[in-house]
């Protein structure tokens, strides 16, 4: 089984499964490309976009596919709650993920490497903020009683809510406190703390997934993995 990904300081979508198999410690290779060379990746794979599962002669390259075949592949994983009402809230919250919040995708977009702490987000993405934390105090409040991740155990919308938080960790923004619980628990995950250690390593500059903004370095100031989500 190898795991396709693009640039770790950028790519939010490859991060998800990236952190399902690294948490779950399942068993693949990875291999990462870069996203400044996507005529490359379109003549790999199908539509041209990371990440991409490849199990055999089968190719997935899709993040909550990607995410659902491991789930199912690996069933000691648990993706899903078990219970039915809960596995239906995971779902929804997951795909409303997969499916929304383009304000703050383009207004905040993902970088590991970088903090911006003079930067403003508009009314648009601050929407998409209020509404991110409806939905973890939602699922914090109804299904957490057995852990700390948003449905008790780490799961599939965890991983799916992860690059959310490593886009407020690049700015100044100030979360409620079931908010904050939850990035701080996200950054003490080992598996992230990994993911940004490999991000810190990367030098490339991807020119478009750029937020053009004053910034200083997470690495520089010991931010990233050892630096707590802001209050």
């Amino acid at each position: 089984m190898k795991l396709v990904i693009g640039n770790q300081t950028y790519s939010s979508w490859s991060m998800r499964p990236w952190l399902f198999m690294v948490y779950h410690d399942l068993e693949a290779e990875i291999e990462k490309l870069s996203l400044n060379h996507l005529p490359l990746i379109q003549k790999r794979f199908t539509h041209g976009k990371v990440p991409v599962l490849i199990d055999g002669l089968l190719e997935i390259w899709d993040s909550l596919a990607i995410l659902e075949y491991l789930s199912e592949t690996y069933p000691d994983t648990q993706g899903w709650p078990e219970e039915v009402n809960a596995r239906a809230v995971a779902r929804s919250v997951s795909a409303e993920m997969h499916s929304s919040f383009q304000a703050l995708r383009s207004g905040l977009p993902m970088n590991c490497r970088k903090f911006f702490p003079e930067y403003q987000l508009s009314n648009k993405v601050m929407k998409d903020v209020k509404r991110i934390q409806q939905i973890w105090n939602f699922c914090r409040e109804r299904y957490a009683a057995t852990g700390p991740w948003l449905f008790g155990r780490f799961g599939i919308a965890d991983s799916m809510y992860a690059p959310v938080v490593m886009r407020f960790l690049s700015i100044n923004i100030e979360l409620d406190l079931v908010s904050q619980e939850y990035c701080h628990t996200v950054c003490q995950c080992d598996a992230v703390k990994r993911w940004l250690a490999e991000a810190f390593q990367e030098t490339e500059i991807v020119s478009e997934d750029e937020l053009h903004h004053p910034s200083i370095s997470l690495l520089d100031q010991k931010f990233g993995a050892q630096k707590d989500i802001h209050r």
